[in-house]
């Protein structure tokens, strides 16, 4: 499941807004994205079916979007926006700015079926989709006082495991009655954050 970060992962710091010259004027982003998270089922949607709920001809939509790879950046620039709260990670009390990112992570990530279990596959993803997100979170663990390679390090584990854990609750296992507690799970993650060298002491 890693794996299928490792273009989310990589990726460098890139404005979340798009501008392109020429779009029609009864289409915007935010309408794009309302329509396309309402289907309810995001990997089943084609641009097509988009199109015909927004009441627009293909051609205009493929002026915004080309295809649904460019569909699923979309929704991601949105996403990231709103999971990402308005002030940066501040300096002291990081570990709850963390949380809090991930607790968003899990509202809204979960709320598109099948979104996480994408994002946990190998598939081709803009640095605009997930940029700003790798910045902050990047900068929270700077703010904790570790190196920046031990930061970037860091942001592997908290991004690989949120996503991870938040497609195994898409596609979830038969544990009996013991079910996974996103509360415990995020505690013992971010407790374990940032990363050390490991013959370094806690």
């Amino acid at each position: 499941m890693a794996e299928g970060l490792v273009t989310v992962l990589a990726m460098d710091d890139a404005a979340t807004t798009r501008t392109r010259p020429g779009r029609p004027a009864q289409l915007s982003r935010e309408r794009i994205v309302d329509a396309a998270l309402s289907t309810g089922n995001l990997d089943a949607l084609t641009m097509r079916e988009l199109a015909a709920r927004l009441t627009v001809s293909h051609s205009a939509l493929y002026r915004w979007v080309k295809n649904r790879e460019e569909l699923f950046d979309l929704v991601s620039e949105v996403m990231i926006e709103r999971i990402l709260p308005a002030d940066g990670p501040p300096r002291r009390r990081w570990r709850p700015w963390l949380a809090e990112v991930a607790r968003a992570m899990h509202e809204h990530f979960l709320a598109v079926p099948g979104y996480a279990t994408r994002l946990s596959r190998p598939h081709r993803h803009t640095a605009a989709s997930f940029g700003r997100l790798r910045t902050e979170v990047i900068t929270a663990f700077t703010n904790a006082g570790v190196r920046p390679d031990l930061a970037e390090q860091s942001w592997y584990v908290f991004i690989t495991s949120v996503v991870s854990w938040l497609a195994a609750q898409e596609n979830p296992l038969d544990l009996g009655h013991a079910a996974p507690r996103f509360e415990l799970f995020l505690d013992v993650l971010l407790r374990g954050l940032p990363a050390r060298e490991p013959d370094a002491g806690r």
